[in-house]
């Protein structure tokens, strides 16, 4: 007999969501963890960079209170202060899992797992001692972790990851990101907002290199004009520490650049943590590009295996990682749940607050598809401009043969909220006109939603 109905390696977004889920249909599940409950997301990242950046937003807006008749003086920001929130916003939410983890009786065992066997696990704990779990189904969520590269060593001090970038002890002078996805652009929102003289580095030609380019062109705009210099085409050819600070070399198309800053942020991608979990044990196979290999059901080479969340590849995010752990559990328990990845949803949160799902205009126009495409800008929406926030728009896309939305692209205050709307859109097949004869509450931002669409027919009154 197996010590458990399904066993799950890795506490993350994907597995206390997929461990409570079995549990709901009456599994017995247990999880190993180890370090803390919820993994990165709770621990490092999702939660606690929102925290940070919920305190940037609000610092700016102190600094411009003026703008609504208000006055503020002195404003100053405690850094140590707004660290120490964040930390305590991400503990609040790892005892949540906690207690989620009791609530539905999955068991947690606390350690690093690694088979042993194709149905056995063994669980190393910090003290070193050992015990073996079986288990008739095994999930394995381990996640991933930050690319490393020979040419930018980090130490933890000077050159530093998101960890160390969301616990430092003070707050630097000056700070280079190198990489402008969500991390490097969050990370560099956050400390120019406090005050920090902020550069980014980008290897592609556009900020955010998986959005829309008019979305990109836009961000880049309103980071330049708070002051964040932005190197687009730009290759860090080496590092150099030296008196405290960090020496960067930079290659623009064979022009050399070297700066001096006080930290360097190196934000360049995830690599999965399938080291020494005996997956050649296990009979579990990994992809071209290093990531565990799965079918649509989540499973992998051996049917008893699954693996979702960042170890599993495609978009390295903590919403797609919750949704494969029900497809998992589904496909365990009978209950099969496709995983859409043509649906999954993207957001990042500096200001503006960038949101996206489906196919950007580049891509829709490489696969051939003849398109309508419709805009509607922030500063033509009267709620926007109530809270003087004008910047930004909202960008859908349509395939013109049938009027369905295959592409949604959002840039301005709080359009991270605004997504899901479309997600749903989405998933129901919706037509240009069925979103544009859905009556929105006014004044609200979402308006600007129902007018993009009528943009696309021809049929926007407010632009």
């Amino acid at each position: 007999m197996a010590d458990f109905d399904v066993l799950i390696v890795g506490s993350g977004p994907g597995g206390y969501v997929a461990a409570i889920k079995a549990a709901q249909h009456g599994k017995t599940v247990a999880i190993i963890e180890r370090e803390s409950l919820g993994g990165i997301c709770l621990n490092w990242g999702c939660i606690p960079t929102k925290a940070l950046l919920k305190s940037a937003e609000m610092f700016h807006e102190f600094n411009h209170a003026k703008d609504f008749g208000l006055s503020a003086s002195d404003i100053k920001a405690d850094f140590p202060a707004v660290i120490k929130r964040s930390r305590d916003v991400a503990a609040v939410n790892s005892k949540g899992v906690e207690f989620l983890m009791k609530k539905n009786k999955v068991t947690v065992i606390l350690g690093t797992g690694r088979f042993v066997a194709k149905d056995t696990v063994e669980v190393t704990a910090k003290d070193g001692t050992t015990r073996k779990v079986t288990a008739k189904a095994f999930i394995i969520a381990t996640g991933g972790r930050p690319r490393q590269f020979p040419h930018l060593p980090v130490d933890g001090k000077n050159v530093i990851n998101y960890r160390e970038a969301m616990s430092l002890p003070a707050q630097p002078k000056s700070l280079l990101c190198i990489g402008a996805g969500a991390i490097g652009m969050e990370f560099g929102y956050f400390y120019a907002s406090l005050g920090t003289q902020v550069q980014i580095v980008e290897v592609l030609d556009q900020v955010l290199p998986v959005e829309d380019a008019e979305v990109a062109k836009l961000v880049e705009k309103s980071f330049t004009k708070s002051g964040i210099k932005v190197h687009l085409s730009t290759k860090v050819a080496k590092l150099e520490i030296a008196d405290g600070a960090v020496k960067v070399h930079l290659d623009k198309a064979g022009t050399a650049e070297v700066i001096t800053v006080e930290k360097v942020l190196v934000s360049v991608g995830i690599v999965p943590n399938t080291e020494n979990l005996g997956l050649d044990v296990a009979g579990v196979r990994l992809d071209e590009r290093g990531f565990i290999a799965i079918d649509e059901n989540c499973q992998t080479a051996n049917p008893a295996i699954y693996a979702i969340g960042d170890v599993a590849g495609r978009q390295l995010l903590a919403h797609k990682a919750s949704f494969e752990g029900e497809a998992a559990v589904g496909h365990i328990t009978g209950h099969p749940v496709p995983v859409n990845y043509n649906q999954v949803p993207g957001c990042t949160y500096c200001q503006p607050q960038v949101a996206s799902i489906g196919l950007t205009e580049q891509k829709a126009k490489a696969l051939g598809r003849p398109l309508k495409i419709g805009r509607f800008q922030f500063m033509a929406s009267g709620k926007a401009r109530a809270i003087s926030h004008p910047e930004g728009f909202v960008k859908l896309i349509f395939d013109a043969e049938y009027d369905q939305l295959i592409g949604a692209h959002l840039v301005g205050v709080d359009t991270t909220e605004l997504l899901a709307e479309l997600s749903l859109a989405m998933k129901l097949e919706c037509t240009a006109r069925e979103i544009m004869l859905t009556i929105h509450a006014h004044p609200t931002l979402s308006e600007a939603v129902m007018e993009a669409a009528a943009d696309a027919l021809g049929e926007c009154v407010h632009q």
